[in-house]
């Protein structure tokens, strides 16, 4: 049976006053299922292996996704122009963040039950994940889409590397330093 015709049943029952027939009919056809929510435990490092291994592809919308540390290098160069804030405040910092910076999310949510574990890790943009939220793929009738491949697109790693390389006074910036020196270790093929 559909769940909005369990739905539609449940109200019906309880439309003829049948309280106890709807309570059955939910609880065996759409039971509400309380889920223990296990712990988020990833590293930046794990972040950036995972990254590395979806080829830098938003596996919920099949995009292209950017090194973090690349798009924090235009903030530093372009602050009017490509603006950039700590808590990425919408109305303070460029909309690329968002758009473009990969994130870890749990392809079937912790908060439903999922694992913390490299198997249920996909890479998307922090849109999709705030979006996406602790709603399953068929909830929202999205899919995932195939990884990409890092020695075809590798998020502008090697642009960032190199602009960090030409400028070592970005390294004063803890953001692009973290970025710098993972985005280092994955291009030298480190886990």
């Amino acid at each position: 049976m559909e769940k909005i015709e369990t739905l539609e049943k449940v109200g019906k029952n309880l439309l003829l006053g049948e309280k106890e027939a709807a309570k059955i009919l939910i609880n065996e056809q759409y039971p509400f299922r309380h889920m223990e929510a296990t712990g988020r435990a990833y590293t930046d490092k794990q972040k950036m292996q995972q990254f590395k291994k979806d080829g830098f592809i938003d596996r919920y919308s099949g995009q292209k996704l950017v090194n973090p540390g690349f798009l924090k290098v235009l903030s530093h160069y372009m602050p009017e122009e490509f603006p950039y804030h700590s808590h990425w405040k919408m109305e303070e910092c460029h909309n690329a963040y968002w758009e473009f910076i990969p994130t870890v999310d749990h392809i079937y949510p912790v908060a439903l039950g999922g694992a913390d574990s490299e198997e249920n890790w996909a890479t998307t943009s922090m849109l999709h994940n705030s979006i996406k939220n602790n709603w399953t793929l068929e909830q929202l009738n999205w899919k995932l889409y195939d990884a990409g491949n890092y020695e075809e697109w590798d998020g502008l790693t090697g642009l960032f590397i190199e602009l960090v390389n030409a400028d070592s006074t970005l390294l004063e910036d803890s953001y692009i330093r973290k970025w710098y020196k993972l985005s280092c270790l994955n291009v030298k093929g480190q886990s």
